[in-house]
């Protein structure tokens, strides 16, 4: 079960950055313009962000099982599409239907693991393999792409995809089987929810993507904005007015770990995410690395995490509280990215990024495991779902925002030096961020089990009692 969930996760977090370096000669073969082109990573970053919170509602209604094989199915279905096309429209397409297929299946990757490991050590094993897996996909990507662009074609970068779904597909109706009668599910989905929130997150999505190019007085961007801003609004109303059966059960965040956990996860995202970004162009523009060079350049950052997250973090969390080690990570992390702002072209690997990647991935390694389970910790079985996309979508969310935040403060162009200097500048807004995520992190409850968990009766709307069957297994 452990081994099925991280590799739908891995699929998922690698085809978010896998097309980078694949872009050049994508758009050589298939005659795409600048502007169609990056529609091409858009396209998934977009269905991605906006049915994330859909998927994990999917979830509990129709079942983890159900819904797994259903997302991998279409995951894969678009990956081959996609692989195979001819014309820039059905690979645009496809990374659409690529992205809708992710936002399934994420959150029933951790909804797999929430609900099949009881809280406790167990439960911690595993969702340290989860995260230290995810983040290796994000650092991957860009030796993913390079490799199989170099050596295959750039086809591969999603046909890749197909025969580990042809294995994953079966395994997954094996182990997961067709889970039991969904109490929630005769109420229905929640239509006027997923019409909203999906809605809202993709056009915020899109408008903060527009920023990095156009900025904020480009009518578009500034539409697509308030669009979304409202019909997040729309959204919330439609939770705590008028659902039978809400997408977002409002109840979810009166525990104090869901809530400010999930504002933990938003800046965080913040961070990590735009970070792989911001250290590609470091190495290829200010250091003149080539993309295979530059994907090699991410594996002490790959490895350190890894180790970290699986191996020491969860020895930790036996004897130290979550929000000391979220906190300490946070810490150690900013440290890192301060260390790394300072970079210049005549520093080389060795002292721009070696000595920065270490602090950065004990860092990432000692936070995001603690508060991947204090998100999760006390949500009952039949909400998992939800819990799953609300953290996945304030992590995709936080990345959009800080990505354009962050590349705004890093600038435009110019020689090598000053290249070095606007990322510098992204950099240390990055250790700003972490500053304020340790001092959040010291608001949350002092140790998991201490986290009030609201019953599972009112987190699902229903109320009946809860029943023994609903309880984690």
């Amino acid at each position: 079960m452990l081994a099925l969930a991280c590799t739908a996760q891995f699929m998922v977090v690698l085809d978010l950055s896998v097309v980078n370096v694949a872009l050049p000669a994508v758009r050589v073969a298939l005659g795409f313009d600048q502007v169609g082109l990056q529609w091409v990573v858009t396209a998934y970053a977009l269905a991605f962000a906006g049915f994330l919170l859909l998927g994990g509602r999917l979830a509990d209604l129709y079942g983890r099982g159900r819904v797994f094989v259903a997302g991998l199915g279409v995951f894969a279905a678009a990956s081959l599409v996609g692989g195979l096309a001819t014309t820039p429209g059905t690979l645009v397409a496809a990374r659409a239907v690529q992205g809708l297929g992710a936002a399934v299946l994420a959150p029933a990757t951790l909804t797999v693991l929430t609900t099949t490991f009881p809280e406790g050590t167990r439960r911690t094993r595993a969702l340290a393999a989860w995260t230290a897996v995810g983040i290796a996909g994000g650092a991957a990507g860009s030796l993913v792409g390079g490799v199989l662009t170099e050596y295959l074609s750039w086809r591969w970068i999603l046909l890749v995809n197909v025969p580990l779904a042809v294995v994953a597909i079966p395994l997954a109706r094996r182990l997961l089987g067709r889970d039991g009668h969904r109490p929630a599910a005769e109420r229905g989905l929640d239509v006027a929810g997923a019409v909203t929130a999906t809605a809202g997150f993709a056009l915020l999505t899109y408008g903060v993507a527009r920023t990095h190019e156009h900025g904020l007085a480009d009518p578009v961007t500034g539409w697509s904005l308030l669009g979304g801003l409202g019909a997040l609004a729309a959204f919330v109303v439609v939770e705590l007015r008028l659902a039978r059966a809400p997408l977002l059960p409002p109840a979810l965040f009166r525990a104090r770990t869901v809530s400010l956990g999930n504002v933990v996860l938003l800046l965080a995202g913040m961070c990590f995410n735009p970070m792989w970004f911001f250290l590609t162009l470091f190495m290829q523009r200010v250091l003149e690395y080539g993309p295979l060079r530059a994907g090699l350049g991410f594996l002490p950052h790959t490895l350190l995490t890894m180790a970290v997250g699986m191996w020491l973090t969860p020895r930790l969390m036996r004897c130290v509280a979550c929000r000391t080690l979220i906190a300490a990570g946070a810490v150690v992390a900013a440290v890192g990215f301060l260390w790394q702002s300072r970079g210049t072209p005549a520093d080389g690997y060795v002292g721009a990024m070696l000595g920065p990647a270490v602090l950065i991935s004990l860092g990432s390694g000692l936070l995001t495991t603690p508060v991947t389970a204090m998100v999760t910790s006390g949500v009952p079985r039949e909400a998992a779902g939800a819990a799953s996309g609300v953290l996945n979508t304030a992590k995709q969310v936080g990345g959009a925002v800080g990505l354009a935040a962050l590349a705004a403060l890093a600038g435009g162009g110019g020689d090598r030096a000053a290249l070095a200097a606007g990322y510098g500048r992204a950099f240390a807004g990055i250790a700003a961020i972490l500053t304020v995520v340790a001092l959040l992190a010291l608001a949350l409850p002092g140790r998991r089990h201490e986290a009030g968990s609201t019953p599972p009766s009112r987190v699902s709307g229903q109320r009946t009692s809860p029943r023994p069957e609903q309880e984690l297994p």
